[in-house]
């Protein structure tokens, strides 16, 4: 298992990344996660499409409910052929429950807590939480990955701006 430690900290203590990470240019890798019905989904699933690809530790934490509701009211104005995609560990009964109180409906959020294969495909699994870092990741329709950040502080918000750009530069 590839770990990596000095790229995040959770109120300021280092934590440990797993899983293989990617890099700008490199192939989208695939992986199987679940949507709120227990259906699987995966890298394939949208094809042809340009995704924004967020990966939060909680839904039910203050940052990525932000995070998540901005996403979801920028993915409004981005059109048909962008996807925003959240990841979590979270159930998907979770993920159903905290998108219906929280009106969310432009954003599919998915669940990696079976195998944590999103997380290990893109090497943002915290080792000592089995969460996902706060991450996002642009592929277009190509399947290339145009953008990532890693958001060095886990209770810091991503750099929205950036992303979207990103998005809209891989229409």
């Amino acid at each position: 298992m590839n770990e990596r430690t000095g790229i995040i900290t959770f109120k300021g203590n280092g934590l440990t990344l797993q899983g293989t990470p990617v890099e700008k240019g490199g192939k989208a890798p695939d992986f199987t996660v679940l949507a709120n019905d227990l259906s699987p989904r995966t890298l394939a699933d949208y094809k042809g499409k340009v995704l924004i690809l967020s990966s939060v530790p909680s839904l039910d934490t203050p940052v990525c409910d932000v995070e998540t509701r901005r996403f979801n009211q920028e993915a409004a104005n981005l059109g048909d052929d962008v996807k925003v995609l959240t990841v979590s560990a979270d159930l998907p009964f979770a993920q159903a429950r905290w998108c219906g109180a929280a009106g969310i409906d432009a954003v599919e959020t998915l669940s990696d807590h079976k195998d944590l294969a999103f997380g290990n495909a893109y090497g943002v699994v915290i080792k000592e939480l089995r969460l996902l870092a706060r991450a996002v990741f642009v592929v277009n329709r190509d399947g290339v990955i145009t953008y990532q950040q890693i958001v060095p502080e886990v209770t810091s918000e991503p750099d929205y701006e950036a992303a979207i750009a990103a998005a809209k530069a891989a229409l």
